[in-house]
């Protein structure tokens, strides 16, 4: 009996579509600026009392849109603004390689003049031996085959060359 009056409650529950309601507040300064909160104006803000219905998608009941404002043409033209970067990316060796032919280099597993110490160690892995003299490192790759490879940076960290 207790199964059949819950699985009838659920059912009635489930079976309409609610709408929301919610109260929300219209503040608008002295400026004129309008703000719409939940939880109140401010003192020096006058306070208007709105209901907002929020109705569940698909329930049947078609909403109009909003009439757009029209805008008020501005009696000064605004001078055409030009783009202005404030701040590039530096990555320490001047930006000497950047963007394609960085990621084409270390996926090639090349050493281009520009790269950075963190592109060397992404690419190739700890070095065999590391030597510094004057401020100046070399990073020393050996092969199994033998082969070597000798990779100089200068005082920032960026490669000088390939030997």
């Amino acid at each position: 009996m207790n199964k059949l009056i819950t699985g009838s409650c659920c059912a009635l529950l489930l079976s309409t579509a609610p709408t929301f309601a919610a109260g929300i507040y219209r503040c608008s300064d002295a400026a004129g600026h309008v703000t719409f909160t939940r939880q109140g104006c401010p003192i020096d803000q006058s306070a208007q009392r709105q209901e907002v219905v929020n109705p569940t998608p698909s329930s049947g009941k078609a909403i109009p849109l909003a009439n757009p404002l029209k805008r008020r043409k501005s009696r000064t033209e605004e001078p055409t603004r030009s783009l202005i970067v404030v701040g590039a990316q530096d990555d320490g060796c001047g930006n000497r390689i950047i963007g394609r032919a960085r990621r084409d280099a270390l996926i090639k597993q090349q050493v281009r003049p520009g790269m950075t110490r963190n592109d060397i160690d992404s690419t190739f892995g700890k070095p065999d031996t590391v030597t510094s003299r004057n401020g100046r490192m070399q990073y020393r790759y050996s092969s199994k085959t033998g082969r070597t490879q000798t990779i100089s940076f200068d005082e920032h960290g960026c490669v000088q060359g390939k030997r």
